[in-house]
């Protein structure tokens, strides 16, 4: 089992940066392919970008490409999402999940494992 903790979230304006962390423990991290999805109020939770196991291949949505990054590190079990030039359509709870198998990493049906999420609020 793996235990998930996502931080750094927070308010921001229109504009500016933020990096989100995922701190797992339990099993070994490196096992697992990564995931960040988030969900804004009144909308289903949507994928924002994921990354295989070594860190080689990572993927995003549309809506992100270029703004976004994500990317991690093995040796401190932790997995983090770099999301430059925010919008107001960006606000929602981002959630880290982690992938035990080999399913497709933009559904969130791939994910055995979710932390409890992480609020992000951009103001315009």
């Amino acid at each position: 089992q793996v235990q998930l903790v996502e931080s750094g979230g927070g308010l921001v304006q229109a504009g500016d940066s933020l990096r989100l962390s995922c701190a797992a423990s339990g099993r070994t991290f490196s096992s697992y392919r990564m995931g960040w999805f988030r969900q804004a109020p009144g909308k289903e939770r949507e994928f924002v970008a994921g990354i295989d196991w070594s860190g080689s291949n990572t993927y995003y949505a549309a809506s992100v490409k270029g703004r976004f990054s994500i990317s991690r590190d093995n040796a401190k079990s932790t997995v983090y999402l770099q999301m430059n030039t925010l919008s107001p359509e960006d606000t929602a709870v981002y959630f880290c999940g982690a992938s035990s198998g080999w399913g497709y990493l933009m559904t969130s049906q791939a994910y055995d494992y979710w932390g409890q999420g992480t609020q992000v609020t951009v103001s315009s």
